[in-house]
C-alpha cells in the first residue's frame, strides 16, 4: 500500500485507548509517511507521546525517544561521547540519537523540546532542518558529516505555559523548522467516560462514581476557562484515569479528591486560596455522609458498636 492510500485509510490503524480527533490522527500519520516535522503542544497528560507511539506502531515503524529535558549534557545525549582504552586509545561511541536518525523510517520523538538546553537547541537546528538534515560528529576523529536517513521523521512535544517551570520559551528558528503545530486538548467528560470503559471494567455502581469523575473534570475545565478564573490549572487526563482505578480499588469520591485533586492546587491565601475555592466547587458532588455508601465496604452488613 502506498503513502496516499495508508493515509486516506488511515483512521482504521487508529487504536481504540488512544483518544484523538480523527484530524489530528491524519495529521500525525502524514508527518510520519511524508517526513514532516510536527511539534505537539499541550498540557501534561494529554497523550502526546502516547500519539506519537501509537501512530509509529499502526505504521510499523521503528521510533527512538529522545528526552529532551533528562541530561543536561546535550553532546553526549544527542551526540555521543568517547572512552580511551591503552589497548585501543580512544574510542568514539555513537549516542543512540545518531543511530536513530541514521536508520531508515525511523520516527524520533524529541520528548520535552522546550526543556531542552541551548546547546541541546544548537545541535539540533541542522537536524531538524528539511534543507539540511545533517548532524556533525566532533568528537569522532574525523568530525563524519552524519546525514539524516530517508523517512526519518521527527516529532516533538513541548509543555507551553507559566504553569510548567524549568521549560523555556522555544526560539522562533526552532519552532518554524516544525511547522505543522498540533495542539492536544484536554479530553471532555463524554470523551474521559468512553476512555474509562475502554481501560477498565466497571461495574454499575462503580461506572456511576466513574461518571461523577468526569462531571468534575468538566466543571474545572469549564472553571479554568472563565475570563475571571479563579483556579490556574486544570486536571490532566492521565489523572483522571488514574483517580479512575481507585474506584476499582473501593476508594470514594471524597478520598479520591483528597489524594488526586487537591493537592494539584496551592494552598496560598487561606480561605482565598485555589484549593479552597476548589473543595467549594466539589462539595456539591459529594453525598452528605462522611463515607460514600457506593463504596461502603460495611454497606448491608451490620455494624459493631462500642
Amino acid at each position: 500500500m502506498n503513502n496516499e492510500e495508508l493515509l486516506r485509510t488511515c483512521l482504521s490503524l487508529k487504536p481504540k485507548e488512544l483518544i484523538i480527533s480523527d484530524l489530528r490522527w491524519r495529521y500525525l500519520i502524514r508527518a510520519i509517511l511524508y517526513q514532516k516535522n510536527i511539534l505537539m503542544i499541550g498540557e501534561s497528560g494529554t497523550a502526546k507521546t502516547l500519539a506519537a507511539r501509537c501512530a509509529a506502531k499502526a505504521l510499523n515503524r521503528p521510533i527512538e525517544i529522545i528526552s529532551c529535558g533528562s541530561s543536561q549534557d546535550a553532546r553526549a545525549t544527542l551526540v555521543g561521547n568517547t572512552s580511551y582504552k591503552k589497548e585501543t586509545g580512544t574510542i568514539f561511541h555513537k549516542s543512540a540519537f545518531v543511530k536513530a536518525i541514521t536508520t531508515e523510517n525511523t520516527v524520533v520523538l524529541l520528548d520535552e523540546l522546550s526543556r531542552g538546553t541551548h546547546d541541546a537547541m544548537n545541535i539540533l537546528m541542522p537536524v531538524v532542518d528539511p534543507t539540511q538534515r545533517t548532524l556533525r560528529l566532533d568528537e569522532d576523529e574525523n568530525s563524519t558529516l552524519v546525514k539524516v536517513a530517508d523517512g526519518v521523521t521527527f516529532i516533538a512535544t513541548a509543555n507551553i505555559g507559566n504553569s510548567y517551570t524549568a521549560t523555556k520559551v522555544l526560539d522562533k528558528a526552532i519552532t518554524r523548522r516544525f511547522p505543522i503545530k498540533l495542539e492536544m486538548p484536554l479530553l471532555s467528560g463524554s470523551e474521559l467516560y468512553r476512555l474509562f470503559f475502554i481501560l477498565y471494567s466497571l461495574s454499575s455502581e462503580q461506572a456511576k462514581l466513574a461518571k461523577i469523575l468526569t462531571d468534575i473534570s468538566d466543571d474545572l475545565i469549564a472553571q479554568c476557562n472563565m475570563d475571571d478564573a479563579k483556579i490556574s490549572s486544570c486536571i490532566p487526563p492521565a489523572n483522571m484515569v488514574e483517580m479512575c482505578s481507585l474506584i476499582l480499588h473501593g476508594f470514594n469520591l471524597e478520598e479520591i479528591a483528597e489524594a488526586a485533586i487537591y493537592p494539584e492546587y496551592p494552598e496560598d491565601g487561606g480561605a482565598d486560596s485555589e484549593r479552597a475555592y476548589v473543595k467549594q466547587i466539589l462539595q456539591k458532588y459529594f453525598p452528605s455522609s462522611a463515607k460514600n455508601p457506593i463504596n461502603d465496604p460495611l454497606k448491608g452488613k451490620k455494624k459493631a458498636s462500642f
